[in-house]
């Protein structure tokens, strides 16, 4: 079974992608960053031929009607739905092997994390890669074991976000950690990543 990195991307619209990033930048300097960011991260990270790469794209009809992203690349819509309804349907629906997400947002994501989360996959029911915030970058499950009630009830974009995710996997799962990376949200995530 062929593992499958899904990239979570928004259309780079300025005001729909990085708006806090925007509060403190500008909304047009803000997108500009965001598609110079994702499109980096989606070609270095597709160009590996050890896993499919399938973009999730929102909005779903702008997504993908786009001509932004790179057009080989297959496309999935978000649909609707929290992120923790939206990043379940995509561990589901693009299995049955591993499947793997990350956010566009993250510019340390290099090849072999990627591959260093599907190897942990092959013994553990999870894996995630944290952040310093209390979030994640990236979580990865075997596609077709996604338990029921998984990432339900868990506070987004706060700093028990990976806590709360942990807290909807089943007693005894076997879960992995990666290293720890930094997203980009704020002015000043962009600027203490840019020192």
């Amino acid at each position: 079974m062929t593992p499958t990195l899904v990239i979570f991307v928004k259309e780079p619209s300025p005001g729909r992608v990085k708006t806090r990033l925007g509060a403190g930048i500008g909304m047009t300097a803000a997108a500009q960053w965001f598609r110079r960011q994702s499109l980096s991260l989606v070609r270095r990270l597709s160009r590996d031929a050890r896993w499919r790469t399938v973009l999730a794209v929102s909005p779903d009809r702008a997504g993908l009607l786009s001509r932004f992203w790179p057009s080989h690349l297959p496309r999935w819509p978000q649909r609707s739905g929290d992120l923790g309804a939206r990043m379940g349907r995509a561990l589901r629906e693009n299995g049955p092997g591993p499947v793997v997400i990350v956010g566009a947002d993250i510019p340390g994501i290099q090849p072999h994390h990627i591959a260093a989360a599907f190897e942990a996959l092959g013994s553990h029911d999870a894996v995630f890669g944290p952040a310093p915030d209390g979030g994640y970058w990236l979580i990865g499950m075997r596609g077709a074991r996604v338990p029921r009630g998984f990432m339900t009830g868990v506070r987004w974009s706060h700093a028990k976000t990976l806590e709360d995710t942990l807290a909807t996997l089943p007693t005894g799962a076997r879960v992995a950690m990666l290293d720890v990376l930094d997203d980009v949200d704020t002015a000043d995530d962009l600027k203490r990543l840019s020192c």
